[in-house]
């Protein structure tokens, strides 16, 4: 079975099923091991001098792992394939979450504080209604990216090991890729690498979002809005999302009690935002994740 078939049939499972929760409370999903070799690594090596070098050889090994239990995988056949890839892509994960957050917000604000607090990094504590908007929507469409596009992406160009190369260091991104005393040193390895494996993803859920609401003309917009972000990725499928639905996003924020004043994306956008433009947005995930398996699709009917 072809690599594009088996990532078509991937994208149809996790649409259809997403995580089921009775099989994720019987059996760790695979993040959450990943996530805990990671923080093994983290307390057993992010101590004393070089933690560069600590961090980078760490990066190393998580890699060749992966890759290695990737091709061992692979050879248990296709079904395995399909169903490890639709754990790995995880659009109606993402769309529930998103989801959530518009139903917090219109039964009140502390809930929809409490529902975007589980997606999102900063503090919520003193969120209004557009805050936590703005919040939800921001992590929709960096998810878009980093949480469907990219790791079926790098499914299709190296299946499996690929895909299970990126997942590791999405995760250990995630958990030490920050720029904090104790994680710049021991995560910069991870961070680097992650900005690396997004560069062309990024760029390509920006375009299909583009392509999809008709934003082409205004293309060189969210280019020149994406260079100037604080990420080299996160900025393309978020500038492109703010014009998709008529929205400024980004904009100040607090983390961890330190107020920063970020540019705000598309500031020339709605500022007054709430529910309705969180449920947009999750359209536009449906959207995009339609025309990518579109795309899977025709690939697989021409043989690629």
């Amino acid at each position: 079975m072809s690599t594009t078939a088996i990532l078509f049939c991937a994208l149809l499972l996790d649409a259809a099923l997403g995580e089921p929760k009775w099989l994720w409370s019987r059996a760790p999903h695979p993040a959450v091991l990943m996530g805990n070799l990671i923080g093994w690594a983290d307390k057993k090596f992010n101590a004393g001098s070089r933690r560069q070098i600590k961090g980078t050889c760490v990066m190393l090994a998580l890699a060749a792992c992966a890759i290695a239990l990737g091709l061992v995988l692979a050879r248990l056949g296709f079904l395995v394939e399909i169903i490890l890839a639709a754990i790995l892509i995880a659009q109606k994960s993402l769309v529930e979450h998103v989801a959530a957050v518009a139903k917090g917000v219109r039964a009140s604000t502390q809930d929809g504080r409490n529902a975007v607090a589980m997606i999102v990094g900063r503090d919520t504590a003193d969120m209004d209604d557009p805050a936590i908007a703005r919040s939800a929507i921001e992590s929709a469409a960096e998810n878009l990216s980093d949480g469907i596009i990219a790791p079926a992406f790098w499914f299709l160009i190296g299946g499996l090991p690929a895909l299970l190369l990126y997942k590791i260091t999405n995760t250990a991104d995630s958990m030490i890729g920050y720029r904090t005393e104790r994680l710049e040193a021991f995560g910069w390895a991870a961070a680097r690498f992650d900005d690396l494996l997004n560069l062309i993803p990024a760029r390509m859920t920006a375009l299909m979002i583009a392509i999809a609401y008709r934003l082409m003309p205004r293309w060189f917009e969210i280019t020149q809005e994406a260079r100037q972000h604080r990420s080299p990725n996160a900025g393309w499928p978020e500038a492109a999302m703010a014009r998709a639905l008529g929205i400024a996003l980004s904009g100040p924020r607090s983390y961890q009690g330190e107020m920063r004043d970020f540019p705000y994306v598309n500031e020339t956008g709605h500022k007054t935002i709430g529910a309705a433009q969180i449920e947009a947005a999750i359209r536009a995930l449906w959207v995009v994740w339609g025309v990518f398996t579109g795309l899977v699709f025709a690939l697989w009917l021409i043989g690629f």
